[in-house]
């Protein structure tokens, strides 16, 4: 069953991270008190709301409980970014990330037990897209609009298999360039080793390859 998201703000980190899940195909939900930005928004949210207030009615009216992951990312007001997390917190979402404006706001959001606290550069709305969808994946690096690298949890599926067996550059096009197994790390890993499951798998090659090995081949 696919996540589902909502970002609450479209400024520049959260209307760069509704692009992103448009261009992965993933459904979510943009709110914005501005009407141009949500009327801009709107060709790449699959639904984009104007809310003047944020209040619980308000959120039961846009179907949050539904929501698995909530990002929270006003502007400068400080203000609807806690009482917005707040809220959402109150109503059990699984994940709330909030935006921070500085250390102080970060201790109020911590405080009020939002799970991640980020404080973003443009840039990281893709790596953070990315990196939430999938369970396997838990860094993104984005080395070109093509090409990027990614650290990848082995799983059960490739326990004990070789690279040999693998043949991930044959099959899928991308390659593994080391692997990290506790405190051991592996680099240029020859085609012999065996992949044990919990490895992390640091993965390059184009995206579209690197992802389709997640899908299939992990």
């Amino acid at each position: 069953m696919k996540k589902q998201f909502a970002v609450f703000g479209l400024g520049r980190f959260g209307g760069s991270l509704v692009k992103e899940f448009h261009e992965m195909g993933i459904e979510v939900l943009a709110v914005d008190k501005d009407e141009e930005k949500v009327q801009y928004y709107s060709q790449f949210a699959t639904l984009a709301v104007k809310a003047n207030a944020i209040d619980e009615a308000t959120l039961k009216q846009l179907g949050v409980r539904n929501v698995d992951h909530a990002f929270v990312s006003f502007g400068d007001d400080i203000e609807a970014s806690i009482l917005t997390s707040l809220l959402l917190k109150e109503m059990e979402i699984q994940q709330v990330w909030a935006k921070a404006q500085n250390d102080y706001h970060q201790k109020v959001l911590d405080k009020i037990g939002v799970n991640k606290v980020i404080h973003p550069e443009r840039d990281m709305a893709k790596r953070i897209a990315h990196h939430i969808i999938s369970e396997k994946m838990i860094d993104y690096i984005e080395l070109s609009k093509e090409f990027s690298m990614v650290e990848l949890i082995a799983s059960a599926k490739i326990h004990r298999k070789t690279l040999i067996d693998l043949d991930i550059r044959g099959r899928y096009g991308c390659n593994i360039v080391g692997i990290q197994r506790d405190e051991e790390v592996i680099v240029s890993p020859p085609a012999d080793e065996s992949i044990k499951s919990g490895d992390i798998l640091l993965v390059i090659g184009r995206n579209k390859d690197i992802f389709r090995f997640e899908e299939e081949g992990m």
